[in-house]
């Protein structure tokens, strides 16, 4: 019995912590927040994720604040400890543009440093203990509240559908809408006989298709896989070590060394998401 009481806990911890707080309509049509996993499946396509909505445009008004105070702050002489990491960042996302995008586009590397900063700073909400804010939270009445944006699978498929959408606009613009829909139906397989070319043009099309679909797709479950990934770990570390001073010391031990090499995860996700962001751009802009 006592088994079976500590697994049920255990189970409840964990679908605590992956709960959104979620807001919708109810199935009596009463519009509110859900009371649960199964209510907030229910409230089906438009509920919205409040908590994923929060942090994330919060942590985007950081990033805003930041850099505009940066900028503000910016002159001719020799810059100071924060002016000077921010310039760091910059050169550093000015330098990974011009390696890997050969046109003139003034949007890129602006987009390039945006998506870096700000999916920088929502991963590093992973590495806040799990039961900080959401305690916080229960004590101001909140039921759930998870603090990482990047581990709602929303969030990134919500960016990754907006670079894809600049990935179309462009291919259209500059190929233009039948240099566009050749790329699509000419290639891979290419023949010069017009007969066997007409046949390869549904089976091109098919690859080229899948393969442009693909692309958002992989962009948002890379990065909300490995975001999530980490999360439980953090979880689940601080689930196995509760109880008792040994644990809690244990516990943090094991928690403080995860974060460590979380630390290169946090930026790598953050990293990749930007240079493929830069390299479908610079194959929407470029003839195959």
């Amino acid at each position: 019995m006592a088994s079976g009481e500590t697994l049920g806990s255990s189970t409840d911890y964990i679908k605590h912590h992956l709960q959104n707080l979620t807001f919708g309509q109810h199935s009596d049509g009463s519009w509110g927040f859900a009371h649960g996993a199964q209510e907030a499946k229910e409230m089906g396509f438009w509920a919205i994720h409040v908590d994923t909505m929060f942090w994330s445009v919060l942590l985007g008004v950081v990033f805003l604040c930041l850099f505009r105070r940066a900028a503000v702050r910016a002159s001719a002489g020799v810059p100071g400890g924060f002016l000077n990491f921010v310039e760091m960042i910059i050169e550093f996302i000015d330098n990974n543009v011009r390696s890997s995008f050969s046109h003139k586009n003034d949007m890129v590397a602006p987009l390039a440093l945006t998506l870096f900063v700000w999916i920088l700073l929502m991963n590093t909400m992973d590495l806040v203990p799990v039961d900080w804010i959401p305690m916080l939270a229960q004590l101001m009445g909140i039921e759930y509240m998870k603090v990482v944006p990047t581990t709602d699978p929303n969030a990134t498929t919500g960016m990754a559908l907006g670079v894809f959408g600049l990935t179309l606009f462009y291919s259209i613009k500059i190929k233009g809408p039948l240099g566009f829909a050749s790329e699509l139906t000419m290639q891979p397989f290419q023949a010069k006989n017009p007969a066997l070319k007409i046949l390869f043009i549904p089976m091109n099309f098919f690859l080229e298709v899948v393969s442009l679909i693909s692309k958002p797709i992989s962009l948002s479950l890379r990065l909300f896989g490995n975001l999530f990934a980490g999360e439980m770990i953090f979880i689940l570390i601080a689930l196995l070590f509760s109880g008792g001073l040994v644990f809690a010391v244990a516990g943090g031990v094991l928690q403080w060394a995860w974060a460590v090499f979380h630390i290169l995860i946090v930026l790598l996700q953050a990293f990749i998401f930007m240079t493929l962001t830069i390299v479908y751009l610079e194959m929407a802009h470029s003839d195959h």
